[in-house]
């Protein structure tokens, strides 16, 4: 599968790539596996070629937070194999997944100074998202987050159909409240208004989405 534009592997050229490929090794992993855990201490990293994943933490009261969705391209586990701080959060297999472990990923860094720029220009990207999601969280209300998360995945995995955008999610509605910072039933109203409204239709584990720019217009 090839990489989402503006992940990581997307970003190296062929020579880098399959330098990357040959400092480590294929790992494949069933959906629902947890493939790194919060709290604990690694030196390797992951970079997905296919299939996609969810970053969470958990709060004090065990309410699961996703920070993100990861797709094929995308570079996991980077900040505590080059700080040696344990894991911030948890990576787990929405569906099954493939991917390279790179063990010591500092001093393939320090061989490859190109990339390391890079990884600089990806992790900046990360931190504009977080301060971006921060704002929403704060100016818009449930609807408006539930509608700019649809629209993400859209842009993201959507395929064209006759009746709009056909999205296969790989979230359930616990995971993309997780995800809105909403709980379920805000999450279950905000589906519905949205439904009401004509802009998306829903199914297990999938949105159609009728009225892109409707749902632009009611996210923002």
């Amino acid at each position: 599968m090839d990489p989402e534009p503006g992940e990581f592997l997307s970003m190296l050229t062929d020579e880098e790539a399959q330098a990357l490929r040959a400092a480590g090794r294929l790992r494949r992993w069933d959906r629902g596996t947890a493939v790194m855990n919060e709290g604990d201490r690694g030196d390797w990293v992951l970079v997905l070629l296919d299939g996609r994943v969810k970053v969470s933490s958990h709060t004090s009261g065990g309410t699961e937070v996703v920070l993100a969705v990861r797709g094929p391209g995308g570079l996991l586990g980077d900040m505590s194999a080059i700080d040696g701080s344990p894991r911030s959060a948890t990576v787990t297999a929405l569906e099954p997944i493939s991917g390279i472990v790179v063990r010591d990923f500092p001093a393939f860094l320090e061989a490859h100074g190109r990339i390391a720029v890079l990884l600089m220009k990806l992790v900046t990207g990360r931190l504009r998202d977080s301060d971006r999601k921060r704002v929403e969280y704060g100016a818009y209300d449930t609807t408006g987050r539930v509608a700019t998360r649809l629209i993400e995945l859209a842009e993201r995995y959507g395929e064209k159909t006759n009746g709009g955008v056909r999205v296969a999610l790989p979230l359930s509605q616990d995971e993309l409240a997780g995800w809105t910072g909403a709980s379920r039933e805000a999450v279950s109203k905000a589906l519905r208004t949205l439904r009401d409204r004509g802009l998306i239709e829903t199914g297990r584990r999938r949105v159609v989405i009728h009225d892109l720019d409707g749902l632009r217009k009611r996210a923002r």
